[in-house]
């Protein structure tokens, strides 16, 4: 109830259905009010940072992210972890290799380690949105953004959009958007939304606007 309030708030429009379906119709208004992809992150990530006490972030970072970094990792692993199943569905703790620039391998190569991740088997928000812009404006690049920016913690969300599952990559900085895989996946056909919305300015060479859902980050 906090979180759809929050977006609700932020949005300015609620909807008459309960539970699930309501937030969805609410997540829908967010995702097609606004003219451009910027937009909707921005407001996305503003829900998040509402749904904390003003005083927590900073502090997080000054008596936790800074000088207990993986400590830091891996309890924000643990807290998305419990504190998201209602939101995303059943989720796991396991453990990601990523590559370690600071390490080297055998062959004088960067090294590899492993970092906290949160694994979500099937996520809920993705499925019944239907909508892989949906899933990179108003959830992976804000919760990204708000992980790094307010709580000092490097971030990756890595959506699966074939299986619906997405991995939480603790410790792992998130790529520009240029270069994140997510931006290059088309959406799916049975996608409901049609209003088109992009990055002012941007237009990828021969785009249809009448093929893109709302917020689609183009390359």
């Amino acid at each position: 109830e906090l979180f759809r309030r929050k977006v609700v708030e932020n949005v300015g429009f609620d909807s008459p259905l309960e539970g699930y379906p309501g937030l969805m119709e609410v997540t829908k208004v967010l995702n097609t009010r606004f003219k451009t992809s910027d937009e909707v992150k921005a407001v996305s990530k503003r829900v998040l940072v509402s749904l904390f006490p003003s005083w927590l972030p900073p502090a997080f970072r000054a008596m936790f992210a800074r000088p207990f970094p993986e400590f830091s990792l891996a309890m924000n692993a643990v807290v998305t972890a419990l504190a998201c199943q209602w939101l995303m569905g059943r989720t796991t703790l396991n453990e990601v290799e990523v590559v370690d620039e600071r390490a080297k391998d055998g062959e004088g190569g960067a090294g590899t380690r492993l970092v906290p991740g949160v694994k979500v088997e099937r996520c809920r928000y993705l499925e019944e949105s239907g909508c892989a812009s949906v899933c990179m404006n108003s959830c992976k690049f804000p919760t990204q953004d708000f992980f790094r920016e307010d709580m000092g913690l490097p971030v990756t969300l890595e959506p699966n959009y074939e299986d619906f599952s997405c991995q939480f990559v603790f410790g792992k900085a998130a790529p520009a958007p240029e270069d994140d895989e997510a931006c290059n996946t088309p959406c799916f056909n049975q996608c409901t939304f049609k209003k088109p919305a992009r990055p002012a300015g941007k237009k990828a060479a021969g785009a249809d606007d009448a093929n893109l859902c709302p917020g689609r980050t183009l390359p």
